[in-house]
């Protein structure tokens, strides 16, 4: 029988190091994946890994893929640290997008609230919003925020199903659920010409590094960081575990609703059922690829935004799957935290004791 002991000092070196040996991990596996699949294994990794970089237009769509898990998984870096498990990324990011599509659809041209902030504004509260229900049960009657933020996922889904198929949806779309093309004062500016690369990136990448320098030099990251790590010590310091909870999911949500918001009015143009389907969940490997650092995850988003792009390069070129990528991304979630799990636990075998 194997038996997981912790460490006495788990080591900071294969801390640091965990996501590579995990990505290294995930590349043999893959290759054995794609053999398996009756696939040249050095072929298909080329593609879905060096195909997304071929040329300008690709390289900017790994960008694009990025900006919103950027966003994302920097707030839920901070959410975990601070021990605050917001796994209903996905809902408040569909949040975003309606509300950004409700002001980006029925706000007239001729409005002085007609520019690009107001549906960025709106579709970031709602994504506060949505995060806040989660924040009211727990501090209110101790109800598990993971449970609580799940199911609202699938809440927001429906919701959104709703009204592109009904009040919201497009009369000449053709059938298509879907809502009107969105004005052109709702889309962000093109960073560059041909591409959909827009100005969201700065604005995650400006996220990041204001989250990063928030946890490390300011007391509200330390006072996170220590409620995360040591509740006992925070409640002795004074701290507010039910302020930092709010804190927690209020800033995750509203990350997650400004995503949506980004995807909706500027990538993809409209309000449609599938907008963004996975990319709350995968924004939870980003977190953890990021080491909970805000930072970290802007490195997590462009691993993961390459292996989405790779994905679809793989469907289309060797005929796979679309589910790939997934499988993909659950066995470098898988690596990464079996990383974490023999840095801070040995394994011991230990005699089963007979009855």
């Amino acid at each position: 029988m194997i038996r997981l002991e912790p460490r006495a000092a788990p080591s900071k070196l294969m801390a640091t190091l965990s996501p590579l040996i995990a990505i290294l991990l995930t590349l043999i596996a893959g290759a054995l994946l794609f053999a398996a699949l009756g696939q040249n294994p050095w072929r298909a990794l080329r593609v879905y890994f060096l195909s997304p970089f071929d040329d300008a237009y690709m390289r900017a769509e790994v960008l694009v893929k990025a900006v919103p898990l950027a966003l994302m998984g920097a707030g839920l870096a901070v959410c975990f640290r601070a021990n605050v498990w917001n796994i209903g990324a996905a809902g408040q990011f569909t949040l975003g997008a309606i509300g950004a599509g409700a002001a980006a659809l029925f706000i007239p041209a001729e409005s002085p609230f007609a520019m690009l902030a107001v549906p960025l504004i709106a579709g970031a509260l709602c994504g506060m919003a949505w995060a806040a229900v989660p924040a009211a049960l727990r501090t209110r009657l101790g109800v598990n925020e993971i449970l609580v933020s799940l199911m609202l996922t699938y809440v927001a889904a429906l919701l959104l199903d709703w009204l592109v198929r009904g009040p919201w949806r497009n009369p000449r779309g053709f059938g298509f659920p879907q809502t009107n093309a969105f004005p052109d004062w709702a889309h962000a500016p093109i960073l560059v010409e041909g591409t959909r690369l827009h100005v969201g990136a700065f604005l995650a990448v400006a996220a990041a590094l204001g989250l990063g320098l928030m946890m490390s030099r300011t007391l509200r990251g330390l006072r996170l960081r220590v409620t995360g790590g040591a509740p006992r010590a925070a409640r002795f310091a004074g701290f507010s575990a039910a302020g930092d909870v709010w804190f927690a999911l209020l800033l995750s949500g509203g990350l997650a609703g400004l995503a949506g918001a980004l995807e909706a009015t500027s990538t993809v143009g409209r309000l449609q059922p599938e907008i963004g389907a996975q990319a709350g969940f995968t924004a939870i490997i980003v977190a953890f690829l990021g080491r909970l650092n805000p930072i970290g995850a802007l490195l997590g988003a462009l691993v993961l935004a390459v292996s989405a792009i790779g994905g679809e390069n793989a469907q289309i070129l060797l005929n796979l799957p679309k589910n790939v990528a997934g499988v993909f991304q659950g066995m470098l979630l898988f690596f990464l935290l079996a990383c974490d799990a023999l840095i801070n636990y040995r394994p011991r075998l230990v005699a089963r004791r007979r009855a």
